[in-house]
């Protein structure tokens, strides 16, 4: 027969339990006064990875991120200074625009110190003339785009913090090109959101990247988030579109799938015994996606589909903006197929080919005419699809160019450039910000380069603060602020 004797804890009373556990009924109340005062508060839930949806409703989809390397003169393309031919030739001291001479009180128009004062001020180098109900004034250079003049939002009063051709970094990840481990804005976005098509890249490159000088790789890299976040690097040719991706001579897709099946599960073995090694995750990820691309890239990339009167429209019939039409006509094709985040560079390698220290009429005319009808032909043909109301188009550069001759060419500029968005949720015939009357510094609503990423982020439904990676500091500044009044 059982006891029915309580067995309890020799030494322990209930009195004594309240009393030792948690300083008792005291450590109860004080528990909730530091609660209530938000100095204690229940354990955090643990940090995972982006789940791949969007933090509130997006407007955009995909985005195209249009680069030009080297530094596009401001001045004669969307922020036009016609005050420049007024006092051409003449010192900045003898306008009324005496408020850009730096703290010596010396006479310095050009941006960079090591390439000498720059006294004399330079004419417009282009003409330029109002487009669309927005009376948007564009230079010459760029009249095809002006002709979108009306889907545009235009920021004149972007500056920078690097006043050589690190700047190109800088747009792409906000940070100083000394700190190079920093994610660029694709990379933040596909770490964000994926892809909307598993047999196609979550972030394409196009054209020829920043020199090693300049960026880089790390001008489409994805540092940090890891490789799998990274941008690959795609040729135009529906022949050579990637050499990873073309089957070995003789093995049939049978045998080809059967053997990648097999490392696959090697792989697969090996993340568990490693599983925080991130080139092995980006190196299983890149073994099935280079499998499923076999296909599906130079179908996408089979550009002869287009009809003639789309192929024109982009200006692959003309010699001189052929190679950069195909790069927008291919960047059309893979949005519409699902790929996140195209990015196009032009005039890539070394300090970039925009860089126009000298012969400036001669340089940017010739490279505009490469680009001009390219973008105007990429926004009007999504425009014409459905499509650029959720595609983001945004184009940039790294710097403008200074007010001030630099012989027959103009300086670097970081004090003022501009930009321009177009596509899902933008406010289009906008023009948000200024500059003084000679294009020195922006003067009104001034913004960084990540205020341009902040306002892509939105659009596209993600907060950047909730997708920090912990250990990893990011400045207030690396996340930007929106700029509202460019969106719709």
């Amino acid at each position: 027969m059982k006891s029915t004797k309580r067995q309890n804890c020799p030494g322990i009373t209930r009195r004594s339990f309240l009393a030792d556990t948690g300083m008792g009924f005291t450590g109860l109340a004080l528990g909730a006064m530091l609660f209530r005062d938000g100095v204690a508060r229940a354990e955090e839930a643990a940090w995972r990875r982006p789940d791949g949806q969007p933090h509130f409703a997006p407007k955009a989809k995909s985005v195209i991120w249009i680069f030009l390397c080297g530094g596009v003169s401001h001045l004669e393309s969307f922020d036009v200074k016609p005050e420049l031919n007024k006092y051409a030739g003449k010192s900045i001291g003898e306008t009324p625009y005496k408020d850009v001479l730096n703290t010596e009180g010396k006479d310095v128009i050009g941006a960079n110190p090591k390439h000498g004062n720059r006294k004399v001020i330079m004419p417009l180098q282009a003409g330029y003339k109002q487009y669309g109900e927005s009376g948007l004034v564009v230079g010459d250079w760029f009249k095809n785009v002006g002709e979108c003049a009306d889907d545009l939002a235009v920021v004149r009063s972007l500056w920078t913090i690097h006043n050589d051709h690190g700047a190109q970094l800088t747009w792409q990840t906000g940070r100083h090109p000394r700190e190079l481990e920093h994610p660029t804005i694709g990379s933040w976005i596909t770490y964000g959101l994926g892809t909307r098509n598993e047999n196609l890249p979550e972030y394409v490159v196009l054209g020829v990247p920043t020199g090693d000088c300049c960026g880089g790789a790390f001008t489409h890299g994805a540092a940090y988030l890891g490789p799998e976040h990274g941008g690959v690097r795609m040729n135009v040719d529906a022949k050579k579109p990637l050499a990873f991706i073309r089957p070995p001579e003789g093995v049939t897709p049978e045998e080809q799938a059967a053997n990648l099946s097999l490392l696959g599960k090697l792989n697969h073995f090996a993340g568990i015994d490693y599983p925080d090694d991130q080139n092995l995750r980006a190196r299983i990820k890149s073994y099935e996606l280079a499998f499923q691309m076999q296909t599906s890239i130079p179908e996408t990339l089979q550009l002869e589909k287009e009809s003639e009167a789309t192929r024109k429209l982009y200006g692959l019939d003309k010699p001189e903006c052929k190679a950069f039409g195909e790069q927008c006509l291919a960047a059309r094709r893979l949005v519409e197929r699902g790929v996140r985040f195209v990015q196009l560079f032009h005039g890539g390698g070394g300090g970039g080919d925009w860089d126009a220290h000298s012969e400036i009429k001669s340089n940017h005319t010739k490279l505009a005419a490469q680009v001009d009808q390219p973008i105007a032909g990429l926004l009007k043909d999504l425009k014409q699809r459905g499509m650029l109301q959720d595609t983001l188009v945004v184009f940039g550069t790294e710097f403008g160019r200074s007010p001030g001759a630099e012989g027959t060419g103009r300086d670097h500029h970081p004090q003022a450039f501009c930009a321009w968005l177009a596509g899902a949720g933008v406010k289009g015939g906008t023009i948000y910000g200024a500059t003084d009357e000679i294009g020195f510094h922006s003067a009104v609503n001034r913004r960084y380069v990540t205020d341009i990423h902040a306002t892509v982020l939105q659009l596209l439904g993600l907060n950047s603060r909730r997708l920090e990676v912990p250990g990893r500091k990011r400045l207030d500044m690396d996340h930007g602020e929106v700029i509202e009044e460019i969106l719709a």
